[in-house]
C-alpha cells in the first residue's frame, strides 16, 4: 500500500506522485492512465505546463472506467506568475479546473513567489531577457488563494520555490487564515535542501521534491553535465538493493518524509518509479547520498534573478 504524508489540514497526500512537466499533450493522457492503473493516486500539474486538458482527460477516463474514485485521487496544480494580481487569481484557478474537468483541486500551489506582468505571454521578457514583474506581492496573492479554499475550489493551498524568509513572511502575515500545507522545491542528491526541508517540517509544512531524477530531459541540459541516473556511486547503492538508480533516487526522498513527483511518459518507467515501497535505504546509504550535495540546480531561474521576490539569493 502506498504511504502518504499528513498535511496540516489533516488530509493525506500520497508520497509518490506523477510529475507532468515537459510531458507533451500527445503523451500525457496515456501517462496519467498508466500511472493510475499502476497505483499512483497523486498527479502533479500546472497551468504553465500547457497540458492540463490532456492530464484531465486521463484522470476522467480512469474515473469513468471505475478504476478509481475522485476522492481517492490527490490532484495538484499551480497558480502561474502572470495571475498573481488579486483580480486574476480566482479566474486562473477556474481555468485549471475547467481544463482538468474537475470541481476542486486537492492542493493549489503558488508556483513561484514572483508575480509577472499579466497578459498572453507566460514569460513576459524585457530587452535584457529578464522577466517583467507585476505590481503584486505574494502576501496579497496568498490572501486571494485563501478565498479559493473558502469557495470550495481547492481543499488546501501551498507554495513552491519559496525560501525560508518568504515562508516566514506568509506565516507571520497579519490575519493569516490558512497556513501553507506544502512547499514544492527542486531536490535531489546534488541539491539536498537539508536546511529548507528541516525548516518546513519544523513549521508543519510538508515538502515535495521536483526534478528528483535531475530532470535529464530538460531542454538546456549539457551533454557533459552531472547525471544522477549515471552516477556510479548511486548506481552502486542501487545494485546493492537490486533496484534501479531511479528507484533509489525516489526512495531517498521517501526516507526523509518528502513527497516526490518523478516525471515520465514511458509506461515501463512510470511503473518502475512506483516500485519503491518494498525496500528501505540504510542510514549509511542515506548519509552517502546526502554527501553528494553540491548546491547544483537544474533550475537556476536566471530569467528572474533581478525580480524583487527572486527566491534563490538566500542561503536557503
Amino acid at each position: 500500500m502506498e504511504s502518504a504524508l499528513t498535511l496540516n489540514t489533516g488530509a493525506r497526500m500520497p508520497v509518490v506522485g506523477l510529475g507532468t512537466w515537459k510531458s507533451s499533450p500527445g503523451e500525457v493522457t496515456e501517462a496519467v492512465k498508466v500511472a493510475i492503473l499502476a497505483g499512483y493516486r497523486h498527479i502533479d500539474g500546472a497551468h504553465v505546463y500547457e497540458n492540463e486538458k490532456e492530464v484531465g482527460a486521463g484522470i476522467r477516463a480512469m474515473i469513468d472506467q471505475g478504476v478509481v474514485k475522485r476522492e481517492e485521487l490527490f490532484i495538484v496544480s499551480k497558480l502561474w506568475c502572470t495571475y498573481h494580481e488579486r483580480s486574476l487569481v480566482r479566474g486562473a484557478c477556474e481555468k485549471t479546473l475547467s481544463d482538468l474537468k474537475l470541481d476542486h483541486l486537492d492542493l493549489y500551489l503558488m508556483h513561484f513567489p514572483m508575480g509577472l506582468k499579466p497578459g498572453e505571454e507566460l514569460f513576459p521578457f524585457d530587452a535584457e531577457g529578464q522577466v517583467i514583474p507585476d505590481n503584486s506581492s505574494f502576501l496579497e496573492t496568498w490572501e486571494e488563494m485563501e478565498k479559493l479554499v473558502d469557495a470550495g475550489l481547492v481543499k488546501a493551498i501551498g507554495i513552491s520555490n519559496f525560501n525560508r524568509e518568504q515562508i516566514e513572511a506568509v506565516l507571520n502575515k497579519p490575519g493569516l487564515k490558512y497556513k501553507p500545507v506544502n512547499n514544492q522545491i527542486e531536490c535531489h542528491p546534488y541539491l539536498t535542501q537539508e536546511k529548507l526541508i528541516n525548516f518546513c517540517h519544523s513549521k508543519g509544512i510538508t515538502v515535495t521534491a521536483y526534478s528528483p531524477l535531475g530532470s535529464p530531459e530538460r531542454p538546456w541540459a549539457n551533454a557533459d553535465e552531472l547525471s544522477h541516473l549515471k552516477d556510479p556511486q548511486i548506481r552502486a547503492i542501487a545494485d546493492k538493493y537490486k533496484k534501479t538508480t531511479a528507484q533509489v533516487l525516489i526512495r531517498f526522498h521517501i526516507e526523509r518524509n518528502v513527497a516526490v513527483i518523478p516525471k515520465s511518459t514511458n509506461s515501463g518507467r512510470i511503473k518502475e518509479n512506483f516500485q519503491v515501497f518494498d525496500f528501505k535505504l540504510s542510514k549509511e546509504d542515506m548519509n552517502t547520498i546526502l554527501s553528494f550535495n553540491r548546491n547544483w540546480r537544474v533550475f537556476p531561474m536566471d530569467w528572474a534573478s533581478k525580480h524583487k521576490d527572486f527566491p534563490l539569493n538566500a542561503e536557503y
